[in-house]
């Protein structure tokens, strides 16, 4: 089991290097990432810019498959997506200010496994159809804001 977590926490480091071209993480970072990795739910309260998104998005990459990202505002959800987009980290949001078409068409990549974090509000959470689709996968879930 060590083992195990040490290896995850050596490509958590490893994507926090090649990702985001850091060789350490700020404080209070690893240890929410060492506990997301092994399984346990973290609430972490930092202050704006204090790398809070680091500590789902590494947990995300190095899982695999599709983190779900619940965040109450568009903007945000917008300008997150925008910026790891940019480092190479596939992201898409799902929100009232796209078309149906377009959340078809990105859904349709979440179900081919194209998409590491998909960011939604979490009123989206309360509607059947979003639930239907994906009641079948595991998602690993936070919330930022």
């Amino acid at each position: 089991m060590q083992k195990m977590i040490q290896h995850k926490m050596e490509q958590a480091i490893q994507t926090l290097e090649t990702f985001y071209g850091y060789s350490s993480f700020r404080n209070g970072q690893e240890q929410v990432i060492r506990s997301l990795l092994t399984n346990n739910d973290a609430l972490v309260v930092m202050p704006t810019g204090g790398g809070k998104s680091l500590c789902y998005q590494i947990p995300a990459q190095v899982f695999g498959g599709t983190t779900l990202v619940i965040s109450p505002l568009i903007a945000l959800m917008k300008d997150q997506v925008d910026a790891v987009n940019q480092i190479g980290i596939r992201a898409t949001y799902v929100n009232s200010a796209i078309s149906k078409a377009e959340e078809h068409a990105r859904l349709a990549q979440v179900a081919a496994g194209e998409i590491t974090l998909l960011y939604v509000a979490p009123e989206r959470l309360y509607d059947p159809a979003f639930q239907k689709r994906f009641k079948t996968d595991k998602y690993f879930i936070n919330c930022d804001r």
